[in-house]
C-alpha cells in the first residue's frame, strides 16, 4: 500500500513565532513519532512561503501579521518535528497560497505518482490543513485521506471544531485518537 504522511505548516511562525498560539507547541513531539513511523519515502512537509511584500498580497491584507517569510527563522520548521523531517529525508514543498499548487513543476517533481493513503497533521486546521486535504484528494480521488485530529489545531478552538465536521463532510477520514500509523 503506498500511505504517506503530509506535515502541513509545522513552522516556528505557526508555534512559537508571529501566528503561535497556546498548545501549538504540544503537537511537536506526538508529529516527530509519526515522521519516524512512516519512514524515508513516506513523509513530505509544506511550509507556508512569503516574501517582504506580504501585506501588499491578498492574504497579507486580510492577515496583517508578517509571518514565515522565506530564509528567516519563523519559516523553518518548528523543534523535533524539523529534526525528524530531516532524519527521513523529507521533501519540502514551497507553497505561496492556503494549499499546495500540485500542477507547480517543483510541487509535481515530489509527489508521488499515487497514493492508497494520505495522513494530513499539522497547522492550522481550519485554513491549511483543510485546505491541502482538499488539494490531495483531488490529486488523488481513490486514496484515502486521513486527519489525525490530536496532531493538528488552530488558535480558534471553535473553528478547529467545526473543520473536523467539515473535513468528515468531505469524506476525510477525522481519527480523533493519537495513532503512529
Amino acid at each position: 500500500m503506498n500511505r504517506y504522511l503530509f506535515v502541513i505548516d509545522y513552522q516556528n511562525d505557526f508555534v512559537d513565532g508571529a501566528l503561535g498560539f497556546p498548545g501549538a507547541e504540544k503537537l511537536d513531539e506526538k508529529i516527530a513519532a509519526k515522521i519516524r513511523a512512516y519512514g524515508e519515502g513516506h513523509v513530505l512537509f509544506t511550509r507556508d512561503t512569503h516574501f517582504e511584500n506580504y501585506l501588499d498580497t491578498r492574504e497579507g491584507r486580510n492577515l496583517p501579521v508578517v509571518h514565515c517569510i522565506k530564509g528567516t527563522p519563523g519559516w523553518e520548521c518548528y523543534g523535533e518535528t524539523a529534526k525528524a523531517l530531516a532524519e527521513v529525508n523529507a521533501p519540502g514543498i514551497d507553497k505561496l497560497v492556503f494549499g499546495m499548487d500540485v500542477s507547480d513543476p517543483a510541487t509535481a517533481a515530489v509527489l508521488p505518482e499515487a497514493a492508497d493513503e494520505i495522513e494530513l497533521v499539522g497547522l492550522v486546521s481550519n485554513i491549511c490543513v483543510v485546505s491541502n486535504a482538499v488539494v490531495l484528494q483531488s490529486k488523488y480521488p481513490e486514496a484515502t485521506i486521513i486527519v489525525d485530529a490530536s496532531c493538528t489545531d488552530s488558535f480558534d478552538k471553535a473553528l478547529h471544531e467545526k473543520v473536523l465536521d467539515v473535513l468528515q463532510g468531505l469524506q476525510v477520514q477525522v481519527r480523533t485518537h493519537a495513532t503512529t500509523l
